[in-house]
This record gives C-alpha cells, sequence and structure tokens, in this order.
C-alpha cells in the first residue's frame, strides 16, 4: 500500500460517520424550534407576569419592545457569562479525563464547579450587603431571557461555522448530516475548545444552572421588599432547587458520561437550553410565587418536602451506583449486585436500582419536578408546565438511551429489557 492511501485509511477510520438517522423533527424540527423555543420562554414568562396567570387567555399577553430590550440587561448577562468563564479558568479542583474519543485521545476537563457556585454565593452575598438590589432581577427577567437567547444563536452560529474547519474526527455523530440547518441545530462539532476552555462543558453546568438559583434569590429578595417576609412556598422552592443544582455541581465529573458531552454536538439546542431554557423557565415556579402568592400549611409544607426527599434519594442513590459501578466493578459496594454480560465486555446491571426501573434516576427527576410545582398550588396550570416539560423531556431521553443501548449491546440489551421490564415508573411504563 502506498503511503499515501496508509494515510487515507488512517483519517478514515477516526472520520466521524455521516449522521443518516435525524430527530427533533428532522429538517422541519430544526426550522421550527429555534423559532418556537424563544417564544415559549418569552411566551411563559410574559402569562406569568398577567394577573389571570392563565395559559389560554386570549387574547395572549404580549410583551411592548420596549418590555422586551435593556441595555442593563445585556451588561447584566455578558457580566455573569464573564465571571463565570473567569471561575473556570481558576485552577483550583482537580483535573478529570472524559471519555476515549474517535482518535483514541481523552480530553481534559477541570472539575471545579462546585467551587465556582461557592465563590459566586459568596460574591452575591458581599454584593448585596453592599446594596446591589438583587430584587431588580425580577424586573428585567425579560429583557435578560431576550439577551440570552440571542447569545446563544450567535454562539450557536459562531459553532457550526467553527466547525467547518473541524478536523473529521471531530465531528459529532448526531449531527454530520450534511444539512446546514439541521446541523446548526443539533451541533456538528463534538468538543469544540478555544485553547483547552470548552465551549460546550462550560455551558452545562455553570452560567445557566447556576443563574438558575441565582434567578431564583432575586425573586426571594423582591418578594421580601414587597412583602416584609419570604413565604413558606418561596423557600421551600428556593431550597429544592438549591439542592438539585448544588448536586449537579458537587458531582460534575458524573456528566462526563452522559449523552450531551459524549455524543451530542454543540448547537443551537444545547446552547440555547443550556443559556436561556433552564435558567428561565426552571426558575418560573419563583416568578410565579412573587406574582401570585400562595400559603402553605405546615403540615401540607412537611409532606411535599418529603416528596422531595424520595425524588432526590432515588435519583441520587441511582446515579451513585451507576457510577461507582463503571470506576470499579470490584468496589463493595456494587461487587455484589447481578449483571448480564455483553458483547463489548461491559456488563449490565440488573439488580439494584437499575433492576428496579431502567432509568432510576428519571423517576427521581420526576418527583423532585412535582415538588417544585406543589408549592405554588394547584389553581393554576402555569406552575406545573416544568413537570409536563420534565415528562416529555425525560421519555424523549429515554427512548434515545434505549436506540443507542440497543445498537450498542445488541442481544444482551434484549435480555436485559426482559429482565427489566419498566422504563420509568414501576408497573406502569
Amino acid at each position: 500500500l502506498s503511503l499515501s492511501l496508509i494515510d487515507r485509511m488512517a483519517v478514515d477510520k477516526h472520520r466521524a460517520p455521516r449522521t443518516t438517522e435525524k430527530e427533533f423533527g428532522g429538517t422541519l424540527g430544526a426550522v421550527c424550534l429555534p423559532v418556537l423555543l424563544p417564544v415559549t420562554v418569552l411566551y411563559l414568562l410574559s402569562v406569568c407576569c398577567s394577573p389571570s396567570a392563565s395559559l389560554l387567555q386570549w387574547p395572549p399577553p404580549l410583551p411592548s419592545p420596549a418590555q422586551l430590550w435593556q441595555p442593563k440587561a445585556l451588561a447584566i448577562v455578558l457580566g455573569w457569562l464573564g465571571l463565570q468563564g473567569v471561575l473556570y479558568l481558576l485552577p483550583v479542583g482537580k483535573t478529570a479525563q472524559g471519555l476515549v474519543l474517535r482518535d483514541g485521545s481523552r480530553l481534559q476537563y477541570p472539575i471545579n464547579g462546585f467551587h465556582s457556585l461557592c465563590i459566586s454565593a459568596v460574591l452575591l452575598a458581599v454584593s448585596v450587603w453592599a446594596g446591589l438590589p438583587l430584587g431588580y432581577l425580577s424586573d428585567i427577567l425579560l429583557p435578560l431571557a431576550v439577551c440570552a437567547g440571542g447569545l446563544a444563536f450567535i454562539l450557536s452560529l459562531l459553532l457550526y461555522l467553527k466547525s467547518l474547519v473541524a478536523p473529521p474526527h471531530a465531528l459529532a455523530p448526531g449531527g454530520n448530516t450534511g444539512n446546514p440547518l439541521y446541523d446548526f441545530f443539533m451541533g456538528r462539532e463534538l468538543n469544540p475548545r478555544i485553547g483547552t476552555f470548552d465551549l460546550k462543558y462550560f455551558c452545562e453546568l455553570r452560567p445557566g444552572l447556576i443563574g438558575w438559583v441565582v434567578i431564583n434569590m432575586g425573586m426571594l429578595m423582591k418578594e421580601v421588599e414587597l412583602r416584609g417576609s419570604p413565604s413558606l412556598s418561596m423557600l421551600l422552592v428556593n431550597g429544592f432547587q438549591l439542592l438539585y443544582v448544588t448536586d449537579a455541581l458537587w458531582n460534575e465529573e458524573a456528566v462526563l458520561t452522559t449523552m450531551d458531552i459524549a455524543h451530542d454536538g454543540f448547537g443551537f439546542m444545547l446552547a440555547f437550553g443550556d443559556l436561556a431554557w433552564v435558567p428561565f423557565t426552571y426558575s418560573l415556579q419563583a416568578h410565579f410565587l412573587l406574582l401570585h402568592p400562595h400559603s402553605l400549611s405546615t403540615l401540607t409544607a412537611a409532606a411535599i418536602t418529603a416528596l422531595n426527599a424520595l425524588g432526590y434519594f432515588i435519583f441520587r442513590q441511582s446515579n451513585s451506583q451507576k457510577n461507582r459501578f463503571r470506576r470499579d466493578p470490584t468496589d463493595p459496594r456494587v461487587s455484589g449486585l447481578e449483571t448480564i454480560a455483553t458483547a463489548t465486555g461491559k456488563r449490565l446491571l440488573v439488580s439494584g436500582w437499575w433492576g428496579f426501573v431502567r432509568h432510576p434516576n428519571y423517576l427521581g427527576d420526576l418527583l423532585m419536578a412535582l415538588a417544585w410545582s406543589l408549592p405554588c398550588g394547584l389553581s393554576h396550570p402555569l406552575p406545573c408546565f416544568h413537570v409536563v416539560y420534565f415528562c416529555t423531556l425525560l421519555v424523549h431521553r429515554e427512548a434515545r438511551d434505549e436506540r443507542q443501548c440497543q445498537g450498542k449491546y445488541g442481544l444482551a440489551w434484549g435480555t436485559y429489557c426482559q429482565r427489566v421490564p419498566y422504563r420509568i415508573l414501576p408497573y406502569l411504563y
């Protein structure tokens, strides 16, 4: 074989295969969703600000252009992104390796998200003590959402242009169709970086997730301004969601094996989700309670707290069990669990949490999402949007997991599904 032919064979070996199976409605979805998702965010925020907070009111509450844009909002969003970028680069915490890539290499990732959360909290506390009106965030939530969405769109466009000069092995398996609209939406490059700064990994857990709890705290501070003290409902929502974010950042290393990091490219879907959808729709309960207060009895609050604790227990225990088994199957805490051998050499858990249902972590997620909505009461469907969205998201994600595992593990996956017939909800689904 000639040297040039050997070189071409080596390149082809590492080249990302052309994507043939499309998701999210294919090209039509890739055209519609970049419009529908931002409109949905703005609509939910506008409905929340209306007196009735009804999702079906007509005419819908349309904000004026003046309500959608404020230069201060852009400065706040850019400043927040800059702060989180600086914290990402701090030489604190450990460094972890990602999964093996197509060319055999493994990227390095800083595990300092929890440090970023703590430093952000200290800076925020000092700023509030110095007189920063954190409750002002509630007054400019719409402009903040517009600026975050606009920056996500610009970032997605730049990411697509960058992917056009990326080496073949750097492309994502799910966003390499050759259709610019679809690849822009799904993300064409798997791990776009500027030097060692990983753009997807940075956006996944930092600015949006920490921003979510900052917005929640802004709603709490505004409630104190208006009513003298925070309500029990507001305290529960803030506490539950702060626990969720803290857990995600404390266990940041686990995100390196998720589908978002290991499989999906970085395009509009993840960029808008990370920077706009998460902070401005996940904070919907706190926003709702500020404008439509709801009182809780001590007994009701205790029951909701127990529900959130149950969901968190299932979520954390199942994820910890999976991560321990992946790192070291001989760990005494997981070595006694029953497994099924696969053709890949890996083994599938069929006992413990992963013998209960196929996705016990999703079950925990759903229980927590319900607990976040219940402090708002049951008289309005708006706070339950998060539950409906999470059901849709997790059922879709579960279907993606099923397809991938079927292709990866083959007959062993079929055996696993027979042993563990329920996907998320035991005896129901």
